[in-house]
């Protein structure tokens, strides 16, 4: 009961911008994924394309994913076609993963991530810490707690030492 009532408290505390990251995003297997449905647990949101010169990134969020998955880190894709590089349908998202990179983490429909169309999340992110995606495959760590733990560009790789390292504190939490 005493967790229900901090996990309350702690909800009601959070600013407005943040409970726009309890809005769904499509789940490229149908139905909605919610971030809110990790709760208490690390989440890696990176925002990706198939047709970009850091697709190979898929590897690298794959091994990531299944390195800490046991320990509960849940890294979630989120294809966006807002740099024209993303294929046309979730269909041949899905494939080109499958078959490419072996993919089994989760993954979203195609999902605007900057502008006016961004997704409430992408929108709550710039209110809150002013990162928004510059280009494919940005990376946003969300702690447990729901504050954003980190911001990487393109550059840094999945399995970096910068994101493995917040990665692994969150974990030891």
């Amino acid at each position: 009961m005493r967790l229900i009532a901090a996990l309350f408290a702690t909800l009601l505390a959070l600013p407005a911008a943040a409970l726009d990251r309890a809005a769904p995003f499509g789940n490229i297997d149908g139905g909605e994924l919610r971030l809110s449905d990790w709760t208490g647990q690390p989440v890696l949101v990176v925002n990706t394309a198939s047709r970009c010169g850091f697709t190979p990134q898929y590897d690298g969020l794959q091994a990531l994913y299944d390195r800490y998955r046991d320990r509960g880190l849940i890294v979630l894709a989120v294809p966006s076609d807002d740099f024209r590089q993303e294929l046309s349908s979730e269909a041949a998202i899905k494939d080109f993963c499958e078959v490419n990179f072996g993919l089994d983490i989760p993954m979203t429909t195609i999902t605007p991530v900057r502008g006016p169309q961004a997704h409430p999340f992408y929108a709550s992110l710039v209110a809150e810490t002013g990162f928004a995606p510059s280009w494919n495959f940005n990376k946003v760590l969300i702690a447990p707690d729901g504050r954003v733990a980190g911001t990487w560009g393109s550059m840094t790789r999945p399995l970096s030492g910068a994101i493995t390292r917040e990665v692994e504190s969150l974990l030891a939490e």
